[in-house]
């Protein structure tokens, strides 16, 4: 009898944790994380062949956060592709990093319950600036907001700095939930 009961008792117990990491799944927040932007303090010395890099790298540094976040699963992650007509709409007028919630409009759109916000800001090919912030998509109050300086205009250092972004998100229970 008691092995019965010790045998019961396990199986409860197993399916109340198994239930609780369902539930824990299901809770997890979705968000709309926009491509990155960036501000370039010395864009009037930049040639055809720098704007190019650039923009690749801003392309490279948003797809490398979406995968971060997702693979780590801190949120579901909005496919950006269904409010494709209205970011770009939004991005013809405005700097999507400071366009006054403009990002919630996005995130409503996609049904998410976060946005995230990224840009960088260029002061020279040495120092740069990489920034993310994550606003609650119907109240509009920030929920995380940090950024980090890399140094070196390099993929690899672009890379990190997306990297470090992600690993102060994670580390942040605040705006995950």
């Amino acid at each position: 009898m008691t092995v019965i009961v010790r045998a019961l008792s396990f199986v409860f117990a197993s399916a109340v944790l198994f239930s609780g990491c369902v539930l824990a799944q299901e809770a997890r927040q979705s968000i709309a994380l926009l491509d990155c932007t960036l501000i370039d303090d010395n864009a009037a010395y930049n040639d055809a062949d720098i704007n190019r890099i650039q923009s690749q790298r801003l392309q490279m540094i948003s797809s490398t956060l979406r995968d971060d976040v997702h693979q780590r699963a801190l949120f579901e992650v909005a496919d950006n592709a269904r409010a494709n007509d209205l970011i770009a709409s939004l991005q013809s007028g405005q700097d999507m990093s400071a366009c006054n919630g403009c990002e919630l409009r996005v995130a409503r759109e996609l049904g998410a319950s976060r946005v995230g916000v990224c840009w960088v800001q260029k002061i020279s090919n040495l120092i740069l600036n990489m920034n993310l912030r994550v606003e609650d998509a119907h109240s509009g109050a920030t929920l995380f907001q940090r950024s980090v300086d890399i140094r070196g205009n390099t993929d690899q250092s672009w890379r990190r700095g997306a990297k470090a972004l992600v690993d102060l998100l994670a580390n942040d229970a605040s705006a995950l939930h």
